[in-house]
């Protein structure tokens, strides 16, 4: 199947090949018809794509202070690997669409095959033959309304969403400022809702073409306030809802003007934000921002998971903004005929941005696709042909998962070894998958990790993915008795890691888990100067940890396992490694914090074997402009420091044993040896962090299981 993308690097854009996405618990699988261009997004994207990497810069200063405060951090190498991937990582765009369920995840029971849908949601509802996008962000078009009508639908609901925000009420006189699309069809909307409508743009035939105006005025023209004061009855308008698009503080200022007193603002378009004091005061004017198409934007449960919001306490979600507007257009009191200025077949859908580029005159531009019929035109494995051919004495390696972890540092890492191909790739949307394989030459892209299992060519699966799915795929490959790197932890829970663990002893593959820390120089550099050491050890570990939002994947207990479990592991591990002796008991405790739901700050006390002690201090309450991590290690007498693994001259760069731990494992498949991490120290440290779990939830010690 196909799908637009654009490079962020460069700003061209690519109708490219990619696989079929794979339908996923929550979601369903929708065969797209029509998808609606939101000209006014895209371009904006494009013309910055398009900037140097000085204009990206100027942009984006946000982001610069995140790759300063990075390189500080993590060093220059890690820190340009990291820049290039996500500048080389490419963008889909779009996210208004409607099209035919072809299939369900197997929770999905509202949503039926064969249902005509309008779907939303940047990254989901894309310019793409086959898009697979969370059930919440799917709604059913009715069977009087065009699906061509229904692609507005996610467009109309983020003009739905202003006009909530404005809470306009019986008889009240709105103006509009803006009248692109979003602005347009929010004049619909107030028209269908009865509410004489006041059309404000800089543009005269923006203005002239609104016929669903009661009125309209050009800026620099017509003198805007008096007609307003016309309009309005000498009073000053109700309410204004901007949908402009400018870095000027024009569309403020001129909202300010034409209000009456206690009027209401609502900002739908990025403009600027400079409000005018004097007049916002004297008339104590109300300004409202408004997000998107409703309450659930932006929140993962919403949107990924499908938790609902009680309609008695959300009354407008923006799967329900969605469900009104396309209840309004079959009605008929919102046709959207008119917007459509211009619709491209999806060949030719590269044309559509030229006149987009050139500033040609148009509303609403349209994408159209062909009705793909059968099961034989859809396919999750898209084939490559390859420029070179893999060299002898190399371990073939099927990458599953090719999210942010693994496009900037696994993958770079390991293209950069010999003694590694990488042959296949895999991901659930196929987006991703097919980017990394074309980047690295790799012989195909599938959405289906089963094919990179049943392949008897590759000899390594690589596992990246989300940890809830770490378990269930390395298991699969060991049973296929291949050999296996996945990434930590291996396991979420204690059934899953004793599975994984029994089919390990079964398996002729090895298991290797992504400890890379035990693996880099300077951890290797402090064993060998405490190797004649004979008393028992105490190490000190302390992690300045970013922050990551509530809803973030990685705190869901189901689905990243929270950061004890998903990150605090790395610590244990080193450790254990350190020490050369297992962990006995544990002691957690953490601040009560906001955060205290999710246990993102801790400090912990582990026992060891032979009597070692460690402590780790993980917190997310730092300065990012201190390191991540520093470790201290005494030991008979001597002692020894770990300032973030710096290394080179100046610790200019960072040496955290990535590449150490690919050779390492290579070697160990070379050669016919075990696995360089025992299965016992990697059942161990996953238990150890179930135990600090239990420790921190209990407010007492807990033993580790063996």
């Amino acid at each position: 199947m196909r799908q637009l993308q654009q490079s962020f690097e460069s700003g061209k854009l690519t109708l490219n090949e990619i696989p079929e996405p794979q339908v996923q618990p929550g979601m369903v699988l929708v065969d797209t018809r029509y998808s609606l261009v939101s000209a006014g997004t895209e371009k904006s994207m494009i013309n910055l794509a398009k900037k140097s990497l000085v204009g990206k810069a100027k942009e984006r200063p946000d982001l610069v202070k995140e790759v300063v405060t990075k390189a500080r951090n993590d060093g220059l190498r890690s820190t340009y690997r990291s820049v290039r991937s996500r500048l080389e990582e490419p963008i889909p765009l779009g996210y208004s669409c409607a099209g035919e369920v072809i299939a369900t995840g197997d929770d999905v029971t509202d949503i039926a095959v064969g249902e005509k849908v309008a779907c939303g949601g940047a990254g989901y509802a894309t310019h793409s033959e086959i898009n697979v996008i969370p059930a919440n962000l799917c709604t059913p078009v009715p069977e009087t309304v065009s699906l061509l009508d229904a692609a507005f639908t996610t467009v109309g609901a983020i003009a739905m969403q202003g006009v909530r925000r404005l809470e306009p009420t019986p008889g009240e006189r709105i103006a509009i400022i803006g009248l692109g699309l979003v602005g347009r069809l929010t004049a619909k909307i107030l028209d269908a809702y009865g509410h004489p409508t006041l059309g404000i743009d800089i543009d005269e035939t923006a203005v002239e073409n609104a016929d669903e105006l009661t009125a309209g005025a050009v800026i620099d023209r017509d003198d805007v306030k008096q007609m307003a004061t016309e309009f309005s009855a000498s009073d000053g308008v109700d309410g204004v809802i901007i949908t402009a698009a400018t870095d000027s503080n024009q569309p403020i200022t001129l909202a300010g003007a034409i209000s009456r007193e206690q009027g209401r603002i609502s900002v739908v378009g990025d403009v600027g934000m400079d409000v005018p004091r004097d007049e916002y005061y004297e008339k104590e004017l109300d300004v409202r921002l408004s997000r998107s198409y409703g309450p659930g934007r932006y929140d993962r449960t919403y949107e990924e998971v499908g938790l609902d919001y009680p309609i008695k306490y959300v009354r407008w979600t923006e799967n329900r903004n969605m469900a009104e507007f396309l209840r309004l257009l079959e009605q008929e009191d919102t046709a959207v005929d008119d917007l459509v200025t211009h619709t491209f077949p999806f060949d030719e859908a590269l044309d559509a941005y030229d006149l987009i580029l050139n500033g040609s005159d148009y509303t609403g531009i349209v994408f159209e696709y062909d009705q793909r019929s059968t099961d034989t035109e859809r396919s999750r494995r898209y084939d490559r042909s390859r420029s070179k051919r893999t060299a002898a004495g190399t371990l073939s390696l099927g990458i599953v998962g090719a999210g942010n972890f693994a496009t900037t540092v696994l993958l770079p890492v390991i293209s950069d070894l010999d003694g590694y191909t990488i042959d296949a790739v895999a991901s659930a949307t196929g987006t991703s998958s097919a980017a990394v394989a074309e980047k690295y030459d790799a012989r195909y892209a599938t959405t289906d990790y089963e094919e990179i299992i049943q392949d008897d060519d590759i000899d390594v699966v690589v596992v990246a993915t989300r940890h809830n799915l770490h378990a269930e795929i390395a298991g699969r490959a060991l049973e296929e008795g291949k050999d296996v790197h996945v990434e930590k932890p291996p396991a979420l829970t204690r059934a899953a890691l004793g599975e994984l663990a029994s089919i390990e002893q079964q398996s002729d593959g090895r298991l290797m888990v992504g400890y890379n820390r035990r693996f880099s120089k300077p951890v290797r550099d402090i064993k060998q100067k405490m190797a004649s050491a004979t008393t028992p050890s105490m190490v000190q570990y302390r992690v300045n940890a970013d922050t990551i939002p509530d809803d973030h994947w990685t705190l869901d207990p189901d689905v990243g396992g929270g950061r004890i479990i998903g990150e605090v592991c790395h610590f244990v591990d080193l450790m254990q490694y350190l020490t050369e002796t297992a962990p006995t008991r544990v002691y957690a405790c953490g601040p009560n914090t906001d955060d205290a739901p999710t246990r993102q700050n801790l400090q912990a006390t582990v026992e060891f074997d032979d009597g070692s002690t460690g402590t780790i201090t993980y917190t997310t309450l730092g300065d990012r402009s201190l390191a991540k991590e520093q470790i201290e290690v005494f030991n008979g007498g001597a002692a020894a420091t770990i300032d973030n693994f710096k290394t080179g001259r100046f610790g200019l760069n960072q040496d955290k044993g990535f590449e150490a731990e690919f050779r390492a494992f290579n070697r160990a498949i070379t050669d016919g040896d075990p696995s360089p991490i025992p299965i016992d120290e990697i059942v161990t440290t996953s238990e150890t962090t179930f135990a600090l779990r239990e420790s921190i939830t209990s407010n007492k010690p807990v033993p580790v299981e063996r």
